[in-house]
C-alpha cells in the first residue's frame, strides 16, 4: 500500500513534490481548493427559525437574494481555506426564470424520498494539492423545470420512483451545454481558470456566461472571529482586470480574457448584500445587492449594477452563440498582485494548463495499478477526484449560532434548548471531507472515517489530520463523544474512528507512531464514553441508538422503544467488540516502541473477550439463535427476552470483530506476555472464546472473534446465499427472504413490520432519504470483506465454503473476499453488452452512452437487485472505496496488514 511518499526506487512526481512542500510548510499549495460549498442554503448553520426548520427557513428561492451567515456556495467553485475570496460561474440559457448560480434540488419535505439534487454534474479530475482540477456541469437549453420537479415529486408516494430531471425530457436530442471548468496553479497564489462550453444540441444556441469573484460577507454580522472588521473591496483597474482588497487577505488581480467571439465583454459590479426590499419590504444597505447580476441578465435591469465599477462581487459577462457540436473557451486568471503578469493570457497560459494536467496523469500512474483496465482506471480516477472535490470549508461556531448576532440575527428563545445546545464548545472553521457536497454539505463522523481509507493513498498527511480533527477539543465533547453530524451532534454513529486511524497508520508505512499515539490518547476518551453511555446494564451487551444504519431496525431507535422495553443490539455489541479489538491492535503497535502500552493492550483483550462471551453466552445463548444459526437483536419487555428475528446486517456485523495475535510478536512484548499467560491460565470461562492454531513454521497464533468456527461457517453460508444477502453487486443490507416472509411484530397494540425493500425507503423513518432494508451499502461491504481476509489469515485453506451457497463451488475466505469485490466493481464497470453501467441504469434508456455513461456518479447506496445507484448522487466519500477495492484486486494484495 501507499507510503507517505514514494520509495527511494521511485522518482518523485511533481505532485508528490508539492505534497512534500505542503507538508513541510514550505509552500502553501493547498491554500486554494474546491472548498466552496455546492449548497449553503437549507443547512442547519443558516437556520434561525424557532424549531429547527432548516429547509424552510433558507430555501433555494432565497439564495440569489439573501446573504449567507456561515459560508458561501456556487457552481463547481474555488475559494481559499478560510472562504474569504470565492470564485464560481453563473449561466443563462435565455429561457430560464433565474440566473443559474448554484445547484437546485428538492428539500426533505418536497421529495418523495427526502432531499435530492436535481442537476447533473461530474467531478472529473483533481490532484491532492488541487494544482489541477476539472469538473463538468450539464446545463439544459430549455427553461429549467423548477416547478414541475417540485410538483411532480410532491405528488408521488413513497412506493413510486423519484421524478428526475432526465424524466422531464429536457435533455432529449442532447439539447444541453456541457460546461467544463479547469483550474491549474502556476504557483500557490496564481490560478489559471478555463471554461469550455460545448453545445451538444442539434441547433445553434445562445448562452450567457459570468465568471464571478466575490467576498464572503463577514462585515455585516459584527463577527468577532473572522479577523476582519473592515468591508473588503473589488474595483476595476481596466476593462479586463479587477483588483481585490481585504483586511486579512493580500491583494489579488483577477483578469478576464476577451470574449472568444469578439463581442463586448463588460465587467459588472455589485455588493454581496441581502435584497431586503424584495424579501422583507425593508430598506436595503445599498442599491446594489446580491441578486444584481440575475436582474441585469435575466430581467434587463441595467441599473442594478454599480456604474462606479466597484463592490464586493464582480463578474465578466460573456454573451455567446455556440454552433451545434462546437465548443467555446473562456479564460480567467487570479494572481496575487506581486506575481501578476502584464499579459495574463500569453502562450504560457496554455502551457501551464497542459503541464498541470500531464502532472496529474503522472501522479495517478503511481496510484492506479498498471494492471488496471482502461475502464477500471476511469472509475478509480473519477472516484479519487470526487473524493478530493468533496473537501469543503465548514464554518459553525455553535455558541455564536445559538446567541445570534446583535446587529442582525436574534434567534428565538427555543434555540437555547434546541438543536446542539449542549455542544456550545464546537468551533468549526476548517476544511473537512464531506459525504456529499450538495445533499450532505456537512461532516459526518463515521462517513469521514471511511473517506480517509482511499484518501490515505492520495494524501496521507491530510488523512491523518482529518482523523485527528474530530478528536480535537473544539469538536469532541468534554464527555468524550464525537459529534455525529450537523443535524444532531449528540446522535450515535458507529465507532469506526479507531479502525480508520489504525488502517491509515498501516497504509502509510506503519512508521508514524506519533500520529497513532496521539490518536490513541483521544480514542481512550471516546471509548470510555461508549462504555459509560451505551452499556447501561453493565453486562457487555450494548444498545446505542440507530448506529448509522437508519431504518434497519424493527423500531425507530431515535424515537424510543415500547414502554418498559429495552433493546440489546447485536450491531451495537459487535461495534463495541470491533472497537475493543482495534484498540488492542493499536496498543500492541505502540508497545513496540513503548512497553507501557502493553498494559492497555491487556485491558482491551479482557474487554473484547468479555463482550464475546456476553454475545454468545448471556442467558444461555446470548444473541445467537441456535435454531436459525444467526445473531439477532433481543427485546426485553415484561420479563421476556424476545429475539427480533430479522435477517439483516445487524446479524452479520459480529463477523467484523476479529483479531489475530501472533506468538512471535507477543514474545517481543514481555509485559503483555505476562498478562496474557495469566489470562490463559486462570480465566477458563473466557478462554473458550479464543481459537488456537499453528502455522506451517510451527509458530502459534490466537484468533479472537465473536463467532466460533462453527458459527462463522453458518453465518457465512447465509451471507453467501443469493436468496438471502448475496446480490450480483455485493452484500445486501437485508435478506431477500424477507420479500416473501416479512418480519411482523405487534407490541402494545402497535404493529411493526420489516420487509425486503431493495430500493428507496417506503417509510419516512429517518426522513425517508436512505434505506437499509435491502440496498447495498459500500462501507459495510468493505469492512465485512476486510474481516473475511482476516479470517483467511488465520484459517488459510483449512476453512473452505461454498460461494455462492449451494453452487458446489468451494473457496477459501480470501477468494470469497475477492469475489465480493468483483461484484462491487460490477456496479461501476461498463457492461459491453448492455452499453451501460448498472449503477447508472437510469441514465441508459434511449440516451447517448458516449455522453451519459462516461462521466460517473458515486451514489450513497445501490439497489439490492439491479445495482442502480440511489440516494445522494455524489457520495464520493465512502463510495470512493471502490478505488481501494479495484486497487486491491489489481495488485493481488489480500489486505492492508
Amino acid at each position: 500500500m501507499a507510503n507517505d511518499s514514494p520509495t527511494q526506487d521511485e522518482q518523485l512526481t511533481a505532485e508528490h513534490k508539492r505534497l512534500q512542500e505542503s507538508r513541510e510548510r514550505k509552500v502553501n499549495w493547498k491554500r486554494w481548493g474546491p472548498y466552496l460549498a455546492e449548497r449553503q442554503w437549507g443547512t442547519v448553520r443558516e437556520d434561525y427559525s424557532a424549531y429547527g426548520h432548516a429547509w424552510w427557513h433558507f430555501p433555494h428561492d432565497h439564495s440569489r437574494n439573501r446573504v449567507y451567515r456561515w459560508g458561501e456556495d456556487g457552481l463547481l467553485g474555488l475559494t481559499d481555506r478560510e472562504c474569504r475570496l470565492c470564485f464560481s460561474f453563473a449561466l443563462w440559457n435565455g429561457n430560464d426564470s433565474i440566473l443559474k448560480e448554484r445547484l437546485f434540488g428538492l428539500t426533505g419535505p418536497e421529495g418523495n424520498h427526502g432531499e435530492d439534487v436535481k442537476e447533473y454534474y461530474y467531478y472529473q479530475d483533481s490532484t491532492p494539492t488541487h494544482s489541477y482540477m476539472k469538473a463538468m456541469y450539464r446545463y439544459p437549453q430549455a427553461a429549467y423545470p423548477y416547478i414541475e420537479l417540485v410538483t411532480e415529486n410532491r405528488k408521488r408516494s413513497l412506493e413510486e420512483r423519484e421524478y428526475e430531471l432526465l424524466d422531464t425530457g429536457i435533455f432529449d436530442e442532447n439539447r444541453f451545454f456541457d460546461v467544463e471548468i479547469e483550474y491549474a496553479k502556476q504557483t500557490e497564489d496564481d490560478i489559471l481558470i478555463r471554461l469550455t462550453i460545448t453545445n451538444q444540441g442539434p441547433e445553434d444556441h445562445d448562452i450567457s456566461v459570468l465568471p464571478t469573484f466575490w467576498f464572503r460577507n463577514t462585515w455585516i454580522w459584527g463577527c468577532r472571529h473572522e479577523g476582519c472588521s473592515l468591508k473588503p473591496r473589488i474595483r476595476e483597474i481596466d476593462e479586463n482586470t479587477v483588483e481585490t482588497n481585504h483586511e486579512s487577505l493580500e491583494p489579488f488581480r483577477c483578469s478576464f480574457g476577451p470574449n472568444p467571439q469578439g463581442n463586448p465583454r463588460p465587467l459588472l459590479f455589485t455588493e454581496n448584500e441581502t435584497n431586503n426590499p424584495a424579501l422583507y419590504g425593508t430598506e436595503s444597505y445599498t442599491p446594489y445587492m446580491k441578486d444584481a447580476f440575475h436582474r441585469y441578465v435575466v430581467n434587463g435591469e441595467k441599473e442594478t449594477v454599480n456604474p462606479a465599477k466597484k463592490g464586493t462581487k464582480a463578474a465578466g459577462l460573456y454573451e455567446l452563440n455556440i454552433k451545434s457540436g462546437e465548443s467555446v473557451q473562456i479564460e480567467v486568471r487570479m494572481t496575487d498582485i506581486e506575481s501578476a503578469s502584464p499579459e495574463p493570457f500569453n502562450p504560457e497560459f496554455d502551457t501551464i494548463m497542459s503541464q498541470r494536467k500531464a502532472e496529474s496523469n503522472e501522479f495517478y500512474q503511481t496510484i492506479i495499478p498498471q494492471a488496471a483496465s482502461p475502464d477500471q482506471t476511469a472509475v478509480m480516477r473519477q472516484a479519487y477526484s470526487g473524493l478530493l472535490w468533496s473537501k469543503q470549508f465548514y464554518h459553525y461556531i455553535v455558541e455564536d449560532w445559538i446567541n445570534g448576532d446583535t446587529l442582525v440575527n436574534s434567534p428565538p428563545e427555543p434555540r437555547n434548548e434546541g438543536r446542539n445546545h449542549n455542544w456550545k464548545h464546537v468551533y468549526a472553521r476548517d476544511i473537512i471531507s464531506m459525504p456529499d457536497t450538495w445533499e450532505y454539505p456537512w461532516f459526518a463522523a463515521w462517513d469521514l472515517a471511511f473517506h480517509m481509507i482511499p484518501m490515505a493513498r492520495l494524501d496521507p498527511d491530510f488523512a491523518k489530520r482529518q482523523l485527528m480533527l474530530l478528536m480535537r477539543e473544539w469538536y469532541m465533547h468534554p464527555n468524550g463523544q464525537l459529534p455525529a453530524y450537523e443535524y444532531a451532534f449528540y446522535d450515535v454513529n458507529p465507532p469506526v474512528h479507531a479502525w480508520a486511524c489504525l488502517r491509515v497508520f498501516q497504509m502509510t508505512g506503519s512508521k508514524d507512531f506519533r500520529f497513532l499515539s496521539k490518536a490513541f490518547q483521544r480514542l481512550l476518551l471516546n471509548f470510555t464514553w461508549w462504555v459509560n453511555q451505551i452499556d447501561k446494564n453493565g453486562d457487555n451487551v450494548f444498545a446505542g441508538g440507530f448506529l448509522g444504519l437508519d431504518n434497519i431496525g424493527v423500531f425507530d431507535r431515535t424515537k424510543g422503544l415500547p414502554k418498559g422495553a429495552f433493546l440489546e443490539q447485536a450491531d451495537g455489541t459487535s461495534w463495541m467488540a470491533f472497537y475493543c479489538g482495534t484498540m488492542l491492535m493499536i496498543a500492541l503497535e505502540l508497545a513496540r516502541n513503548d512497553d507501557s502500552y502493553a498494559e492497555m493492550a491487556s485491558k482491551f483483550l479482557d474487554h473484547f473477550v468479555r463482550i464475546t462471551d456476553a454475545m454468545n453466552s448471556l442467558d444461555g445463548s446470548g444473541l445467537w439463535d441456535e435454531e436459525d444459526h444467526f445473531y439477532y437483536d433481543h427485546l426485553r419487555i415484561d420479563g421476556q427476552n424476545m429475539p427480533l428475528k430479522v435477517r439483516s446486517l445487524v446479524g452479520l456485523l459480529p463477523l467484523i470483530a476479529v483479531v489475530i495475535l501472533d506468538e512471535a510478536q507477543i514474545d517481543k512484548l514481555p509485559s503483555f506476555r505476562r498478562k496474557l499467560d495469566w489470562f490463559l491460565k486462570y480465566r477458563h470461562d473466557l478462554v473458550k472464546h479464543i481459537t488456537f492454531a499453528k502455522s506451517d513454521d510451527n509458530s502459534s497464533r490466537m484468533l479472537l472473534s465473536i463467532p466460533s468456527e462453527e458459527r462463522l461457517i453458518h453465518v457465512i453460508s447465509i451471507l453467501l446465499d443469493e436468496t438471502e444477502f448475496l446480490s450480483e453487486y455485493g452484500i445486501r443490507s437485508l435478506s431477500k427472504r424477507h420479500k416473501e416472509e416479512p418480519f411482523e411484530l405487534e407490541i402494545q397494540g402497535v404493529k411493526h413490520c420489516v420487509a425486503y425493500i431493495p430500493g428507496e425507503s417506503d417509510s419516512w423513518m429517518f426522513g425517508g432519504n436512505s434505506n437499509w432494508r435491502g440496498p447495498i451499502w459500500f462501507p459495510i461491504n468493505y469492512i465485512l470483506i476486510e474481516s473475511l481476509r482476516h479470517y483467511y489469515r488465520f484459517y488459510d485453506d483449512d476453512l473452505m465454503v461454498e460461494c455462492p451457497t449451494g453452487s458446489g463451488k468451494m473457496m477459501n475466505l480470501d477468494q470469497v473476499a475477492d469475489e465480493l469485490m468483483h461484484r462491487l466493481s460490477k456496479l461501476f464497470l461498463m457492461d459491453d453488452k448492455e452499453k451501460h453501467r448498472p449503477s447508472m441504469i437510469s441514465h441508459a434508456n434511449g440516451i447517448d452512452p458516449e455522453l451519459w455513461q462516461q462521466n460517473l456518479l458515486f451514489y450513497e447506496y445501490f439497489h439490492g437487485d439491479t445495482g442502480e445507484g440511489l440516494g445522494a448522487s455524489h457520495q464520493t466519500g465512502w463510495t470512493s472505496l471502490i478505488a481501494t477495492c479495484m486497487e486491491m484486486l489489481n495488485r493481488k494484495s489480500p489486505s492492508t496488514d
